[in-house]
């Protein structure tokens, strides 16, 4: 099964979100042994399926946190000072993180590329979280993430499929 559409994408998190909540919770209780390889296999097999250059919806959508350090290395690569590229680019929300002015991404380029890639934040590089240890700890980002992110969507539900037959 391929990825769902982007128009369709947020209909079908919603449609899952209670089911998709109670799978993380059960992983949360109950941790398997071997979430981690499980996960890791489930998320290159649809990543290896996924162009995210014909998407970018977390781009266009969703804006990253940026650390310190994201602000100091992009702001190198910009050749501008730290505080100067806070005051262009960024703004605190109401959790006093650094995120972007605006969405779409301002560094989003017509064909879906990203002017900074080389560089970009810890949170993009990241994205959506679903290659990392220990899933179940981030369960309600990874059910948020499903509404964002076509491959997050199918990643989760292989992951349901792939639990329930072990």
């Amino acid at each position: 099964m391929s990825n769902p559409s982007l128009d369709k994408l947020p209909a079908l998190a919603a449609a899952r979100k209670a089911q998709n909540i109670a799978f993380f919770k059960q992983l949360k209780r109950k941790k398997p042994r071997h979430l981690d390889a499980v996960a890791s296999r489930v998320h290159d097999e649809v990543f290896a399926q996924t162009d995210c250059l014909e998407c970018a919806n977390c781009c266009k959508t969703t804006g990253p946190l940026f650390t310190d350090q994201d602000v100091n290395r992009i702001a190198k690569h910009l050749r501008l000072k730290p505080d100067t590229f806070r005051e262009q680019y960024l703004r605190l929300d109401e959790d006093k993180d650094w995120v972007l002015q605006s969405v779409p991404c301002t560094f989003l380029d017509h064909d879906n590329k990203c002017f900074i890639y080389e560089v970009r934040p810890k949170a993009c590089r990241e994205y959506p979280h679903t290659d990392r240890r220990k899933l179940y700890q981030i369960g309600n980002l990874t059910v948020r993430n499903t509404a964002v992110c076509p491959a997050a969507y199918r990643i989760v539900e292989k992951l349901q499929v792939a639990l329930s037959q072990r």
